[in-house]
């Protein structure tokens, strides 16, 4: 059957759940923040235990660049209560600070059963199947990417918050990031600015690649 799906731009369905940390309105939550939900295909899966446990080491990089982290699974509440317990508990094992006691607060967990308001169709249809999937949002509620992974592979965090850097760069700034950019790297000035404007904004300069062609199109200038 065809599923209806989120794509980019579209706003993020308004629903109510019942979570790990009470019940929430989605938007509600977000308040002023990006946000980024996280699915599972379901509770005490070995590969999202291990990704838990490390969005939860992260939870501080993510709170730096006002990210708040929810993660949705097809199981219920007391479950994920359960599974936070499990891998709260293996953090503290490797940390020798015992912050894994924290844990808890570095996501929230709700179930798929979860209803948008108003509509009758399951919220986020794809987690139906074994698969695992990133939605990230700005402060507009708006989808700004999504990353589909089989459940079998794990999600690269060290990616997920390079493609937050990237986002929150790009929103601001009119500039767009290369590919493997990384933080601190220069970045390319997007192609609807002219040059001169471009000059006055990019105070530390624009610098355009020499090609093949001749062409001119490829403008960088350091990170603002």
């Amino acid at each position: 059957a065809d599923m209806p799906g989120l794509l980019l731009g579209d706003e993020a369905p308004n629903f109510e759940a019942d979570t790990t940390q009470g019940r929430i309105r989605f938007h509600d939550f977000l308040g002023d923040s990006w946000g980024i939900l996280f699915s599972h295909p379901r509770d005490f899966t070995p590969v999202c235990t291990t990704e838990l446990g490390r969005a939860a080491k992260l939870a501080a990089e993510f709170s730096k660049r006002n990210v708040k982290m929810i993660a949705l699974s097809i199981d219920s509440v007391p479950d994920h209560l359960g599974w936070s317990k499990v891998w709260a508990m293996e953090r503290h094992k490797e940390s020798s600070e015992g912050q894994g006691k924290s844990t808890h607060s570095g996501a929230v967990g709700l179930s798929r059963s979860s209803r948008a308001v108003g509509q009758t169709s399951s919220v986020w249809p794809l987690t139906l199947y074994p698969c695992a999937q990133v939605f990230i949002f700005g402060p507009d509620k708006k989808l700004k990417l999504s990353i589909l992974y089989p459940a079998t592979t794990g999600r690269n965090f060290d990616e997920i918050l390079r493609v937050v850097d990237s986002l929150q760069l790009t929103a601001y700034k009119k500039v767009a990031t290369p590919v493997d950019w990384k933080p601190g790297d220069s970045v390319m000035v997007v192609p609807t600015l002219p040059d001169e404007e471009a000059k006055k904004l990019f105070p530390k300069g624009v610098f355009t690649k020499d090609l093949p062609s001749g062409k001119k199109y490829l403008r960088y200038t350091p990170q603002p």
